[in-house]
């Protein structure tokens, strides 16, 4: 199939190109999809799923709490990431993290 872009209007051409980024967007979804499932059927052959494989955690669990503030109950922390400012107050008052732990 040959088109002749020389004989085309300029509202021709972009309804052209609209329909050519429409057919390109739709290839890559399709090649996307197929690799997915390329890629999901290998892992189950060896018995893993796509995830586990990946790295990529299968339940939304948060972490379990193992501090909490004397002053308020509802405030914990899990000792991962940056220590809440309650938890920085009651170690410079003189608290030991054994006498906030849960």
């Amino acid at each position: 199939m040959t088109i002749d872009l020389d004989s085309m209007s300029k509202q021709d051409l972009l309804a052209l190109r609209k329909s050519v980024d429409k057919a390109i967007a739709s290839f890559e979804k399709r090649q996307k999809e197929a690799a997915l499932a390329a890629a999901q059927k290998a892992a189950q052959e060896h018995g893993f799923s796509l995830d586990e494989i990946l790295g990529k955690k299968t339940s939304g669990k948060t972490s379990v709490p193992k501090f909490r503030n004397p002053d308020d109950a509802s405030q914990t922390w899990s000792g991962r990431g940056r220590q809440p400012a309650w938890y920085k107050d009651a170690i410079n008052a003189g608290k030991s993290p054994d006498d906030l732990a849960i």
